[in-house]
């Protein structure tokens, strides 16, 4: 049976899958994502091919959080990881002397969702990543749509100043705080402190999710999707905010990814798959 090498890297972790032409998981492996060192990213990555049998392997498959040359498989720069300018396709060409397939990671897990998961049954399929950093993309009858990436930089009036709606994401909590004059620190602290009912946590939680339900409604707006399919580290505390956020987009659903945290993976997959023709 045929099999993909399927990466997942985050701004967090990064993740690399065994999978084989029916999309079952046989392996994986993760390790911590390094930040502000290509030479530390590229070992990192060897590392984890490196846990692998390559036997059956016939391409490798990568979502990355960032801009990518999807002609040549290089990361022109990820934002929440700090570097830029990595020849990825080539570097594992190289060693590993097998095809390499890039794209963003929102548009690996867009994809999955909407070929495979609860997306497969509607022809705009809008997905959306809320965790270390925010992202979405958009496929079009099981087709990635190259017209939009990186939208979690889209710029929105905020206060007295402009904001990128990443404000939101995980690495940026800190700085939304600050903004509120709030003293918290980071995503997990600011749901503590919600669960807590402590003023400032609560404070700081009803400006997130203010800005959250406007970039639904912008991308709404935008691209005009039957459905969006959220995933992300902060689905893991979607208890206190997901039927709310729900409800903030008249007339288009708003369903919990299919694949969970396996998105990306999966799509990944999918991808190598569909261009190496299995």
């Amino acid at each position: 049976m045929k099999k993909v090498l399927a990466f997942d890297i985050g701004g967090t972790n990064t993740r690399l899958a065994l999978i084989n032409e029916n999309f079952e998981i046989e392996k994986v492996e993760i390790k911590d994502t390094p930040h502000n060192s290509k030479e530390k990213f590229m070992e990192t990555v060897f590392e984890l091919v490196d846990a692998f049998p390559l036997e059956d392997v016939v391409a490798f498959g990568a979502g990355v959080p960032g801009v990518v040359d999807t002609k040549t498989a290089k990361i022109i720069t990820l934002p929440n990881v700090g570097i830029s300018d990595i020849e990825f396709g080539k570097l594992l060409k190289e060693k590993y002397h097998l095809d390499v397939y890039l794209r963003n990671d929102a548009q690996m897990a867009c994809l999955a969702e909407a070929v495979l998961g609860k997306g497969k049954d509607y022809e705009r399929v809008f997905f959306v990543t809320i965790s270390t950093g925010l992202g979405g993309s958009l496929c079009v009858n099981g087709e990635i749509q190259d017209y939009l990436t990186e939208v979690g930089h889209t710029l929105f009036k905020y206060k007295d100043s402009y904001q990128e709606f990443e404000i939101a994401a995980g690495a940026n909590i800190a700085k939304l705080a600050k903004l509120n004059n709030v003293n918290i620190s980071s995503a997990k602290e600011m749901f503590d402190k919600v669960k807590a009912n402590d003023e400032e946590g609560l404070k700081l939680f009803k400006e997130w999710k203010s800005i959250i339900k406007q970039y639904f409604v912008l991308m709404n707006d935008s691209y005009y999707p039957d459905v969006f399919v959220v995933t992300g580290g902060f689905m893991k505390s979607k208890a206190y905010f997901f039927d709310e956020i729900k409800q903030c987009v008249d007339g288009t659903p708003i369903v919990e990814c299919g694949f969970d945290q396996q998105a990306g993976l999966i799509g990944s997959a999918l991808y190598a798959l569909k261009k190496t023709n299995i």
